[in-house]
């Protein structure tokens, strides 16, 4: 049976500014390789053997290396995301991947140990989804998410900084059920303009569904920035 993962990695990421003029953030090498391949390595030691890679910006430039540098044991597709319109566009182009299997999903900036996935899938029995989530001080940057017990009860996008009551902070990396795309299909634009994947956990909550979450309790970095990939490189080692 194949373990199936989805990498979301068709943006550019305007926030590297000119690092990415040539280059897809994905593949902006940490400790000399491109990041995506660190991602697809954790993938694989958790037991992934299928992976689709939703491409966009310089999807050659992806593309040409990992025919080059295939990885070890999970087989690689591609689909392009032909509209930069967000990432509950890009991740519904995983439905005719996944068929109906529950798959693994994250982005190609979002570096984590292989426990983590290991332990997303472990999770998986009995739940619409499962959301990794990382303890910080005051989870503002992303979105706060609210828990009692195992499961998952609210989650606010973007709070305030030190209105929170909650120390977790969603990850981006997730464990769905093929019933995200039915969400995906009627997520509305959101204020930014674009079809947020965030929205579509929403109307999960909002439909009673249950949402676990394991907490990652090793590294974890949200490579945004040029001043990440330091830090990136030194939990890779």
């Amino acid at each position: 049976m194949s373990t199936k993962a989805v990498i979301l990695a068709a943006g550019r990421g305007t926030r590297m500014k000119g690092l990415t003029a040539d280059c897809p953030k994905p593949m902006l090498p940490l400790n000399g390789r491109p990041m995506l391949c660190h991602v697809i390595e954790a993938m694989e030691a958790a037991g992934v053997t299928e992976i689709l890679l939703i491409v966009g910006y310089k999807a050659a430039m992806v593309e040409s290396y990992f025919d080059a540098h295939p990885p070890a044991r999970a087989r690689l597709s591609y689909k392009p995301q032909p509209s930069q319109d967000g990432t509950g566009s890009a991740a519904l182009l995983a439905r005719d991947f996944s068929v109906g299997e529950p798959f693994l999903l994250t982005f190609g900036d979002i570096i984590v140990d292989t426990s983590v996935y290991s332990g997303l899938l472990d999770n998986a029995e009995g739940a619409e989804a499962v959301l990794a989530l990382k303890r910080v001080d005051d989870p503002y940057r992303g979105a706060a998410v609210y828990v009692n017990d195992g499961l998952i009860s609210r989650i606010i996008e973007k709070p305030p900084q030190g209105a929170s009551t909650t120390p977790w902070v969603n990850a981006g990396v997730y464990l769905f059920r093929s019933s995200i795309f039915e969400e995906l299909d009627r997520i509305p634009l959101s204020p930014r303009g674009e079809y947020e994947l965030t929205d579509a956990i929403h109307q999960l909550l909002a439909a009673g569904k249950s949402l676990r979450w394991l907490e990652i309790k090793g590294h974890w970095r949200d490579v945004g920035r040029p001043e990440d990939l330091p830090d990136a490189e030194r939990s890779l080692r």
